[in-house]
């Protein structure tokens, strides 16, 4: 959980000085185009300062959870090291429960989109987040089948891949489509886009150099005992 309270208070940096710029940027147009300004429960900088808690708490609840998925596919896992294992794990957790999703629903600024359709795009999105972590989770069952009967790697990599890319594929199209950005200055959008990205980025990336390097030091304690 350490590991995890330190890579969500990294992230929280990143969002800070990156994202709220970019999303100050976002609420100025918004009140603009309403031409009034909306009361705030909470002003903008409470919501600033409430950041650094939030991906704390976030840090601590997922590196929980990444600790007991670590601990059973520690042994599965083709890396050599604790170190690489919880950088490849984070890496692949990375990619399937954000950057595809990302693709299907980018994040958007709090203008986008009708916001009484916001439960129905949420929950879209995070099933759309769930049913691609079970089918990541199939395909790595699959091709430990495939290994047991001797399929060689390459075939059963370019066997389970295809078969991942066209489950993602139908998933993309059998749910609900993003909201549509247009009229939106296209430079704050993608600026907003990106400083999400990389939050998560700076999250996973944290995380699995953090877990692992405490891993690491652990194992070498367990050693020189």
């Amino acid at each position: 959980m350490a590991a995890g309270l330190l890579a969500g208070l990294l992230a929280g940096l990143f969002a800070f000085l990156v994202g709220e710029p970019i999303l100050d940027r976002a609420i100025a147009l918004e009140e603009e185009s309403a031409g009034a300004h909306h009361e705030e429960v909470f002003s903008r900088s409470t919501q600033k300062v409430g950041l650094f808690f939030a991906t704390g708490l976030f840090g601590v609840t997922v590196g929980g959870v990444f600790g007991i998925v670590y601990a059973f596919f520690r042994e599965r896992l083709a890396a050599g090291s604790d170190l690489r294992r919880s950088i490849s794990l984070a890496g692949a957790i990375f990619a399937v429960a954000f950057l595809i999703p990302s693709l299907k629903y980018p994040a958007n600024p709090p203008s986008v989109g009708d916001p009484s359709t916001i439960r129905e795009r949420t929950a879209a999105y995070f099933t759309l987040v769930a049913l691609s972590l079970l089918a990541t989770l199939i395909a790595w069952i699959a091709a430990r089948s495939l290994e047991t009967r001797g399929i060689g790697a390459s075939r059963r990599r370019l066997t389970v891949g295809a078969g991942l890319v066209v489950v993602i594929g139908v998933l993309f199209l059998l749910l609900p489509a993003a909201p549509s950005a247009d009229g939106f200055p296209s430079g704050t959008l993608w600026a907003f886009r990106l400083s999400s990205f990389g939050t998560q980025l700076a999250f996973w990336a944290g995380l699995g150099l953090l877990f692992g390097v405490l891993c690491e030091r652990a194992r070498r304690k367990d050693v020189t005992a």
